[in-house]
């Protein structure tokens, strides 16, 4: 719906050159194309959408010059990157001076996690408070919008339960008004069975207290689940070709795979043959990663890196140490470092 306000058919986005495959494929039958820029390991770089958006050739590209950012701070899906609080800042200057309108995706915003310490060490413990708790997460961009500019997708479905399906948003009084009134002839109003049990478990039952407890303890589980993924990378992939940073914040752990090692390419095979061909030697494993060629936002713009994707989020901590290790069969067999 974002997308249809304030977009038109020829339009490009401006999008992280990874990003949520699923908002592309929203914007593709609305004519509505994106310009990718690049990222590090806290996400979207600043220099990189400064020069994207100064050096814009619209007769080049058949476009004007973008007007809409479409970000996913923290915990990127897909990368799992989260951008910093002065990044937020350095994106968020960048954005006033190209007049650029952030479409701030946070629906893994309370899953920001105690930092990553090493295999063996023991997690911070939780928080001593729900104001320590707050205090620990990173100012959103709504929190420093002072423009107008920033419009923020929230949603339930990451930190309750993935059906609810329900949301909200939080922006302008002008932008709010406009969007209430496209969803009262487009998506109209979520699942109101959904909504009722929301309703009941939110205000009925737990209010603030016992939501922040929850929150809370939804951390604590995902950096578990975090860190055995980590530690079993750490374990079982040859680092000879793989490598990771530890994600901040989400579900989603992004690993780099040194394609270039591999045999296929003294073969003639090219960067989509090889990242198949170690999807299919995962699947024969019984693993499941997700190819990171799925998720790049400008296709004309060649791959250079290869990255999978692999997820925490639905599964104990055993089983996620098997995955990885079937994954380290996979790599090994297919770059033959047994």
């Amino acid at each position: 719906m974002a997308l249809r306000m304030f977009c038109e058919r020829g339009d490009y986005i401006i999008t992280e050159e990874y990003t949520f495959a699923t908002a592309l494929e929203a914007a593709a039958p609305l004519g509505i194309r994106a310009a990718a820029a690049k990222m590090d390991d806290q996400g979207l770089l600043p220099e990189s959408l400064d020069e994207l958006m100064s050096n814009w050739d619209a007769d080049a590209r058949g476009a004007r010059k973008p007007h809409l950012l479409y970000i996913v701070p923290s915990g990127q899906n897909p990368t799992g990157s989260t951008h910093g609080a002065e990044r937020r800042r350095e994106i968020y200057r960048v954005a006033q001076k190209h007049d650029i309108y952030i479409v701030e995706d946070e629906p893994y915003y309370f899953l920001q996690m105690q930092p990553y310490k090493g295999a063996g060490t023991p997690p911070d413990p939780p928080p001593a408070s729900h104001e320590e708790f707050l205090k620990s997460l990173i100012p959103s961009y709504v929190s420093m919008d002072v423009d107008g500019r920033v419009l923020r997708l929230e949603s339930f479905s990451k930190v309750i339960s993935p059906g609810s399906r329900t949301g909200w948003i939080v922006g302008s009084e002008q932008i709010i008004d406009r969007y209430s009134r496209h969803s009262e002839v487009s998506t109209q109003n979520p699942s109101g069975m959904a909504q009722m049990i929301l309703f009941k478990l939110l205000d009925e039952s737990w209010g603030h207290k016992g939501y922040l407890e929850w929150l809370v303890n939804i951390r604590m589980a995902y950096t578990a689940r975090r860190n055995s993924m980590l530690e079993a990378c750490e374990k079982y992939l040859p680092k000879t070709v793989a490598s990771w940073n530890p994600p901040a914040a989400g579900m989603f752990h992004w690993i780099k795979v040194d394609w270039h090692k591999h045999p296929g390419v003294r073969e003639g095979k090219d960067h989509a043959a090889i990242e198949q061909s170690i999807f299919k030697a995962a699947i024969a494993e019984g693993a499941l990663v997700s190819c990171g060629s799925w998720f790049v936002a400008d296709r004309s713009i060649p791959e250079t890196d290869m990255f999978f994707r692999a997820t925490y989020a639905a599964a104990p901590g055993d089983k996620i140490e098997e995955a990885i290790r079937r994954i380290g069969v996979a790599l090994r067999a297919e770059f033959q470092l047994e």
